[in-house]
């Protein structure tokens, strides 16, 4: 295609969108709150995998080991561990560095626990580092069998919980946001209806004069895409803004375990870069639609 028709191609799409007035703002505005929902989504997905990334590489195999145990069995039940397939890192601790740990961990309260120092009623323990998150579950089975082992403790329960967490938001999600882009693609599809509709005389002389059908369709392609591309305007302002204001103020002041924000560069660019695609590919579906089925050519 010569520059030349290109550039009459955008000029013609420019004024369909200023040609039809309401449905244009229709359309737009249909885009915009579609493809804030969809940054949202996005934005809330994409951190609750990093959520659930962090906690699957943190995931770790507590084995407690029995107080009956002397330092002998204790060594061979650590190269036992070591022998299990799927088995990354074996790391021993002492009955003393749990207590130690666990008064770190209660602050002042746990003061109270140096009481316990020279009759320390915690259990030496394995922890065990599985090569793959999958392969938790069948260590763990395994570990139980063994000689010496009082209790085998693992986060499964909490990580299940927030992958299931996880597919229930992607699921619900994925509807409500589907509903909203084919009610865009509709709005776009009836603005760009319209249009041939009102130039339908326009373009039956073009035929008859042998102009091609490409030729007649792409300013209708190019008003899709620039009404996806105009509803893409706010929600990339929404989310550059939003985002900044959010990762800013509360990423610091989390303390949750595992739960951390992306960093607003380059997710947040990224993000946007997502929303204006979304919004063109939305636009030019909807001419598609259009085009197929109203322009004759």
């Amino acid at each position: 295609m010569k520059f030349r028709t290109l550039m009459r191609h955008i000029r013609e799409g420019i004024k369909n969108i200023f040609r039809n007035g309401w449905m244009t703002f229709a359309s737009v505005a249909a885009v915009t709150t579609t493809l804030i929902l969809v940054a949202v989504f996005l934005a809330l997905v994409l951190n609750l995998d990093q959520m659930a990334t962090n906690i699957e590489e943190d995931v770790q195999i507590s084995t407690i080991i029995d107080r009956t145990a002397d330092e002998q069995q204790i060594v061979e039940l650590g190269e036992e561990l070591k022998q299990i397939d799927g088995v990354e890192k074996v790391q021993f601790s002492s009955r003393d560095d749990e207590l130690s740990k666990l008064m770190d961990s209660m602050g002042e309260e746990g003061e109270a626990w140096g009481m316990f120092e020279q009759d320390n009623p915690l259990h030496h323990t394995y922890y065990v580092d599985p090569m793959t998150p999958e392969q938790t579950e069948q260590i763990a089975s395994q570990i139980e069998s063994l000689n010496y082992v009082d209790e085998v403790l693992y986060g499964q329960d909490v990580v299940q919980k927030l992958f299931e967490f996880n597919s229930y938001a992607r699921t619900i999600g994925l509807g409500l946001i589907v509903a909203l882009v084919f009610t865009a693609i509709f709005l776009i599809s009836n603005t760009i209806k319209i249009t041939i509709i009102a130039r339908s005389t326009e373009i039956g002389i073009q035929k008859l004069v042998g102009a091609k059908n490409s030729f007649i369709r792409w300013p209708f392609f190019i008003e899709g895409a620039l009404l996806g591309i105009l509803g893409s305007i706010i929600p990339i302002t929404v989310i550059l803004s939003g985002y900044y204001y959010i990762y800013t103020n509360f990423n610091d002041s989390i303390t949750i375990p595992f739960v951390e924000l992306l960093p607003f560069n380059p997710f947040a660019w990224q993000l946007a870069g997502m929303v204006l695609l979304i919004g063109a590919v939305i636009g030019v579906w909807g001419s598609v639609m259009s085009v197929r089925k109203f322009l004759k050519v």
